[in-house]
């Protein structure tokens, strides 16, 4: 959500989304802020109008993240699953809502 740039070990994170519109981004939103997506996009308009930062850099689809994520140490990303690729590393299963 923009309160961090980089990891412990000082390298810069490259901070990648799903489509705002995305079906899977408002249970994603919601289970990780507990804010709905009106409250995530105004969240976002304002960090970005004071200048403080910007939102991660959207991506078309899971497959897409995936492909990024591999290719890219310093990247961070979410799913709707954890992912089965063994290249890639779940650091946070966020339970799903009913």
């Amino acid at each position: 959500m923009g309160r961090s740039r980089g990891f412990s070990n000082g390298d810069f994170a490259l901070v990648f989304d799903l489509p705002r519109d995305d079906p899977n981004s408002a249970a994603f939103y919601k289970a990780l802020t507990g804010w709905s997506m009106a409250q995530v996009n105004s969240y976002w308009s304002r960090l970005m109008f004071s200048g403080q930062s910007m939102p991660p850099q959207p991506l078309p689809n899971e497959k897409a993240m995936i492909d990024i994520l591999k290719r890219n140490p310093s990247g961070i990303g979410w799913l709707s699953e954890a992912p089965e690729d063994d290249s890639l590393r779940a650091i946070l299963v966020l339970k799903k809502l009913p």
